[in-house]
């Protein structure tokens, strides 16, 4: 398989501030219910410098060469077509981000920033 890695800012423990998900985010979050949900911002406090972040952490995506994908690139298919059916097999690397956003671990702003062209 082939392994993608980007490294996301860690939201600081101490003064990450929670707060209900706007229409706008859980759009972007892919929540089409009516659920509520809470996100967690960075705020700032002595421990992270008053940046709101302390640490890094890896979000990934994980693409299987299975036996269509080998014959795809034997093909020399083209970009699209090879996007088209990886993106139709795997999660992608923003999927495992808004996990992590879910979770409280980093902000959505931080996965969007570095899946910009994901």
């Amino acid at each position: 398989g082939v392994m993608a890695q980007r490294l996301v800012r860690t939201l600081c423990p101490d003064c990450r501030q929670p707060a209900p998900a706007t229409d706008e985010e859980k759009r972007l979050l892919g929540i089409t219910d009516a659920r509520t949900v809470t996100l967690y911002h960075p705020q700032g406090c002595p421990a992270c410098n008053h940046k709101g972040f302390r640490g890094r952490t890896a979000i990934h995506e994980l693409i299987v060469v299975d036996a269509t994908l080998r014959d795809l690139i034997h093909r020399q298919a083209g970009e699209l077509e090879l996007e088209r059916y990886v993106r139709q097999h795997s999660a992608g690397i923003r999927s495992n981000g808004i996990e992590k956003v879910l979770a409280g671990e980093t902000s959505l702003d931080e996965v969007l920033r570095v899946t910009m062209e994901a």
